[in-house]
């Protein structure tokens, strides 16, 4: 050993504890395993110094003689302990992290609270020379009381850790704890921290987690259940609403097909009958995003099929009108046009059906025509790379054609029907003239073929390719090395 160790041994032990320190402060989180490298060639050469001076933190400290040296070596001894009670938490810490990830954290604090437990009763006994049985006695004493002290405390700790070993939810799960749902961000000895949808933070203790319902969204992975209950006129045939449903089902993309969404009958009452659309999505944040275009849909198909969801107050009963009047009322493009036009226009429409699987138009051809879909799903079908792929499902009230009335530019995709459909045909000679004389519906109409050209421009287009960075690694592997 050096001879600067030998003469100052103190100093050097004592500077030894100032650099690991330093070195755990400023070695990034990134690299733990170098951090705990680090930490354990320290304390190797800190206990290589003590042993090497004779404090051994098993006996009591040296220098009787000298009290200033005998109390410093008497700390050195007692920082040997808790040194060695840090290392051996940082290192089964480490070990633990790479099997049970951080769901284990509430374990390892419980662990290393007993190492340092422990090794603060063995400097006692070693280093202070006092009586183990009296200090145990003494603490098992103080134990009860703070027990008593902190029972609601304690019950948070236990229940946290028989959570941390059913393990009903992880890190990163959406659950549900007593009716309060969230993400989970955080498992600590007290309390389980959910993000909630809101963005709010709710903070739920483990004890109350423990005895609570708690629904698990996450599992099984990658499916997310969702409902959209509605309610109906009790006079509506069950059959209609249940048909026009599951249309507005099929044409909601996002849903997967297995499990396969569904359409159930749930309660009825003079007042109005109740039904309900279940599903499954494959990502927890769409589940907002799908149920408000599941009940958009619904509410379209329903309104096709001459459904009108329940409202609390009943209007005067209506004025009967034709389907294709209806359908101009609920267009978001010609709703503009006053009632006399939507009269004269709906006398030019002519009603055409389509069965499943039957061409509405093709790509490439150029319409002469604007078709309105009344009622069905419409599949709109894009070509990338050689294979057709789905980019789209058209509901009622969504227009088809508008590329060949404005721009005579032919249609970039085939529309093809998913389910029966029924749609309205408007002539071109008949609409020219109309969008010549109405700006605001050719320019709503415009909008929307410049949103689909860039819709489909973005879902065609190739990605750009990344390219592979070269260097020593992937050489030697290129050459079976």
């Amino acid at each position: 050993m050096p001879s600067f160790i030998s003469d100052h041994p103190m100093l050097c032990a004592l500077a030894l504890i100032l650099i690991d320190i330093a070195v755990w402060r400023l070695i990034s989180a990134n690299l733990a395993n170098w951090k705990l490298a680090a930490r354990l060639v320290i304390f190797a050469v800190f206990s290589a110094v003590l042993f090497n001076d004779g404090m051994n933190p098993m006996l009591v400290a040296p220098y009787a003689d000298n009290t200033a040296l005998h109390m410093a070596a008497t700390a050195l001894q007692i920082g040997w302990w808790l040194f060695a009670a840090r290392t051996l938490t940082v290192l089964l810490g480490a070990l633990m992290m790479q099997r049970v990830g951080h769901t284990g954290r509430l374990l390892q604090d419980l662990m290393g609270a007993v190492i340092f437990l422990i090794a603060i009763i063995a400097a006692l006994a070693y280093v202070l020379d006092l009586p183990v049985k009296g200090v145990l006695a003494t603490s098992g004493a103080v134990a009860i009381i703070v027990g008593l002290a902190l029972q609601s405390t304690l019950s948070d700790v236990f229940s946290g850790i028989v959570l941390n070993t059913t393990k009903p939810y992880q890190l990163d799960d959406w659950i549900s704890i007593d009716g309060t749902e969230g993400r989970v961000t955080d498992i600590d000895w007290r309390a389980t921290r959910l993000q909630t949808s809101q963005g709010s933070m709710a903070v739920i203790p483990n004890s109350l987690a423990a005895k609570a319902k708690i629904i698990n969204f996450s599992r099984p992975a990658d499916m997310f259940g969702l409902a959209v209950s509605l309610q109906v006129s009790p006079h509506a045939r069950p059959q209609t609403v249940i048909e026009a449903l599951e249309r507005a089902m099929q044409g909601c993309r996002p849903l997967l097909a297995k499990p396969a969404p569904s359409v159930a009958f749930k309660t009825s009452a003079s007042g109005g009958v109740e039904y309900e659309i279940s599903g499954f999505v494959p990502a927890m944040p769409l589940k907002r995003e799908v149920r408000n275009q599941l009940y958009d849909l619904a509410f379209r198909h329903l309104q096709a099929a001459g459904v009108s969801l329940l409202s609390a107050v009943e209007t005067a009963t209506p004025v009967p009108t034709s389907p294709a009047r209806a359908l101009l009322d609920s267009s978001s493009i010609f709703s503009t046009l006053r009632q006399e036009e939507k009269d004269t226009f709906s006398q030019n429409m002519t009603l055409h059906t389509y069965r499943p699987g039957e061409m509405i138009l093709p790509a490439g051809e150029v319409s002469d025509h604007l078709f309105i879909v009344e009622s069905g799903v419409v599949s709109v079908m894009l070509i990338k790379g050689g294979h057709t792929f789905e980019a789209g499902r058209m509901g009622p009230g969504e227009v088809i054609g508008e590329a060949g009335i404005l721009t005579e530019q032919a249609a970039l995709a085939d529309f093809t029907a998913k389910t029966f459909c029924t749609l309205y045909r408007i002539e071109k000679a008949y609409l020219t003239p109309c969008l010549d004389a109405r700006h605001d519906i050719a320019d709503a109409m415009k909008t929307l073929l410049d949103f689909r050209l860039h819709a489909a421009q973005a879902l065609t287009q190739d990605a750009p390719v990344v390219p592979v960075k070269k260097g020593f690694l992937q050489w030697l592997r290129k050459r079976g090395l």
